[in-house]
């Protein structure tokens, strides 16, 4: 039976962590701000928000919100990210996706100044992580990183199986577990005999985005299994990636859904708008 990962215990040490370098940066004259920018009225996208508000609240993050009406132009967004590039008291900018259609999110990301890209989802931070010379990773791999790191599991020497080769979840995941010299292998829709790959996994992270993707069949026994995957089951309960019940009793770590990596993202985005601020005022 499976160790279960425990990413709300996690997370509640990095939030520590967080606070109390919020707490030096402010002796220091520097109170560390972040900006989330909305558009429309996606209510999973408002949940998500409304939970980075009270994470900053809660670690002595200055934060605004913007929430801006579906019918926002495109001018009217990349003016406000302008304008929020230099605002001095904002370390961090974040705009929730997905966006609206008609808006270009790619253009969106694009002008917010990489020291403030939060979301390390700008080309220039992007090839900075692919060299291993970054000051921000992506929120979901870091955060899973951490919780690797906190469970004392080694990457190194590991064969490493990553499903899923998104911008936001996938490729970074893979460059990271690679930094941590890992022999890692991507796949996606298009990979023929999946299961004989995801086999060979010492460590299995699953972001396919569907409910019960990876079975039993699936996983080498022993395996350390990621579940990156936020989707709703038949009856509208969530789930993720992994058919938890069958897999828990093969693998030798695993994390729920709820509760796993989710808790996470947020914790890293916090550390990442600390280290945004420490980066604008020298302090790196």
């Amino acid at each position: 039976m499976a160790v279960r990962i425990d990413g709300k215990a996690v997370s509640a040490k990095v939030r520590e962590q967080v606070a109390q370098e919020v707490a030096s940066l402010k002796a220091q004259g520097v109170c560390p701000g972040l900006a989330v920018i909305i558009v429309g009225d996606d209510p999973a996208s408002k949940i998500y928000v409304n939970n980075k508000k009270k994470a900053c609240q809660a670690t002595g993050i200055y934060s605004e919100e913007y929430a801006l009406p579906g019918d926002t132009s495109q001018k009217e967004l990349l003016d406000l990210v302008a304008d929020l590039n230099h605002k001095e008291d904002i370390h961090g900018i974040l705009v929730q996706s997905p966006l609206p259609k008609g808006l270009d999110e790619k253009a969106v990301v694009e002008a917010i100044d990489p020291q403030k890209d939060v979301d390390a989802f700008h080309a220039y931070n992007v090839g900075k992580i692919m060299i291993g010379d970054y000051h921000f990773l992506p929120c979901t791999p870091a955060g899973i990183m951490e919780l690797l790191k906190a469970y004392d599991i080694a990457v190194e020497g590991k064969q490493c199986v990553v499903i899923g080769r998104s911008n936001i979840v996938g490729k970074p995941m893979a460059m990271l577990l690679l930094h941590q010299n890992g022999t890692v292998t991507v796949c996606h829709s298009r990979t023929k005999n999946l299961a004989e790959i995801t086999r060979q996994g010492d460590i299995l992270v699953s972001a396919a985005g569907k409910s019960h993707f990876v079975t039993a069949d699936m996983v080498k026994p022993g395996a350390v299994v990621i579940d990156v995957g936020m989707n709703r089951d038949e009856n509208g309960k969530l789930c993720g990636d992994v058919d938890f019940d069958g897999v828990e009793l093969v693998a030798s770590y695993i994390t729920p859904v709820p509760g796993g990596v989710g808790p996470m993202t947020i914790a890293m985005l916090l550390k990442n708008t600390v280290t945004a601020a420490k980066l604008q005022n020298d302090l790196l």
